[in-house]
C-alpha cells in the first residue's frame, strides 16, 4: 500500500511532544464548534449506494471534525453487502480486512451464532462489549484506521453503541498530564499475547505496541482495549496512572461521548474511533445484524493536512 499523503517529521504534526505550541493551535481548532450531541454528527441520506455530493459532504465535514459521522437511509432491512462497500469506496477506502470470520464480500456479519466456530467470539454474542478500537490485536502493519458499520436489523430490545473520537480522548490525556501520551507511545505500552490453537498452533504471534501512534501521514492512531484478561499492560506507575485516568474518562458522563442506538438503514463511517456495546436481546422477528467493514487506510480527505491550517 503506497500512500500520496504529505509526510510530516516527528515535530511536525500536533501528536508529537515535541512541539506544544503546534498542539495548542490543533487543540483549539479541533475543539472550536465540535459536536455536543449525537445529533450533531447525523445525516439524512437517501440510499448509500448513490450518495449525492451534498449528502458526502456532510458527512465528511463531520468526520472531519470529530473522526466520524452516522447517517440515516432509506434501505431499511435490506441486507446487500454493497450498502456500505459502495459507502467505503466513497469516502475512499480500499484495503478491506477480510479477516478469517468475514462473508465472502470481506464484510463481517455481526449477529448472534449458536453454532460454528464465530459462537465463541464475543461480536457473534449478545453479551456486551467494552471500550475497544476495531483490530487492536494486530500486527503493526496491518493496523485498522477505518471502522464503517450498516445496520440492516437492530435487536429487540438494547444493543445501544457509546462513541468517542480517540483525539479527544488524547487531549484530555495530554491536558492532564504529557507524560501520560509519553507512556502510552511506548513500544510496550500494551502486549497482545499470542493466540494458541486447540492443536497447540500459534494462530497469531504476540503483539507488542503503543496505544497512541503518529503515521507518517502526521495523524494520530489509537489501539486500544479496555479488558483486562488477555492483555500485558506496560506496569509503570505513569503508564498505570494514565490507563486509569483514561479508564475513568470512558466509564464517565463526559459530553464527549456519544450514546445512542442505531436503528435499520443506519449506519457510522469512521477513523476507528473508540466504541463499545450493550448487551441486547433478540426475539423472532428482531435478530440483531450489523455489517462490520474495516479498512487499513484512513477516510479520504480527513487528515490533518486537509483540514486544518496549522
Amino acid at each position: 500500500m503506497v500512500s500520496t499523503q504529505k509526510k510530516f517529521d516527528s515535530a511536525s504534526t500536533p501528536f508529537s511532544l515535541d512541539n506544544d505550541d503546534l498542539y495548542q493551535r490543533w487543540r483549539d481548532q479541533k475543539l472550536e464548534g465540535y459536536p455536543k450531541g449525537l445529533g450533531d454528527l447525523l445525516v439524512e441520506i437517501n440510499d448509500p449506494r448513490k450518495l449525492t455530493e451534498s449528502e458526502h459532504a456532510a458527512l465528511l465535514s463531520r468526520c472531519q471534525k470529530a473522526n466520524m459521522a452516522l447517517y440515516v437511509s432509506n434501505t431499511g432491512t435490506d441486507t446487500d453487502p454493497e450498502i456500505p462497500l459502495t459507502m467505503a469506496r466513497r469516502f475512499g477506502l480500499q484495503y478491506l480486512n477480510k479477516n478469517w470470520l468475514a462473508d465472502e464480500s470481506g464484510l463481517t456479519s455481526l449477529t448472534v451464532r449458536g453454532d460454528g466456530v464465530r459462537q465463541d467470539y464475543i461480536p457473534f454474542s449478545n453479551r456486551a462489549i467494552n471500550w475497544h478500537t476495531d483490530g487492536y490485536y494486530n500486527q503493526a502493519s496491518k493496523q485498522i484506521h477505518a471502522l464503517n458499520l450498516h445496520v440492516t436489523q437492530q435487536a429487540a430490545s438494547g444493543g445501544e453503541n457509546a462513541l468517542m473520537d480517540h483525539e479527544i480522548a488524547y487531549i484530555l490525556l495530554r491536558e492532564k498530564n504529557p507524560e501520560y501520551i509519553r507512556a502510552l507511545m511506548g513500544a510496550n505500552a500494551m502486549t497482545i499475547p499470542a493466540r494458541i490453537d486447540e492443536g497447540g498452533t500459534v494462530a497469531r504471534q504476540e503483539e507488542p505496541g503503543p496505544v497512541f501512534s503518529i503515521m507518517p501521514s502526521g495523524d494520530l492512531h489509537m489501539r486500544y482495549t479496555i479488558r483486562v484478561n488477555n492483555v500485558m499492560w506496560a506496569d509503570d506507575e505513569v503508564s498505570r496512572e494514565a490507563l486509569a485516568f483514561l479508564e475513568e474518562l470512558l466509564n464517565s458522563d463526559s459530553p464527549y461521548i456519544y450514546r445512542g442506538r442505531l436503528e435499520s438503514g443506519m449506519g457510522l463511517v469512521s477513523n476507528n474511533v473508540l466504541h463499545d456495546r450493550a448487551a441486547f436481546s433478540d426475539d423472532a422477528d428482531h435478530k440483531r445484524h450489523y455489517y462490520r467493514a474495516r479498512y487499513f487506510d484512513r477516510l479520504a480527505g480527513t487528515s490533518i493536512s486537509d483540514i486544518y491550517a496549522l
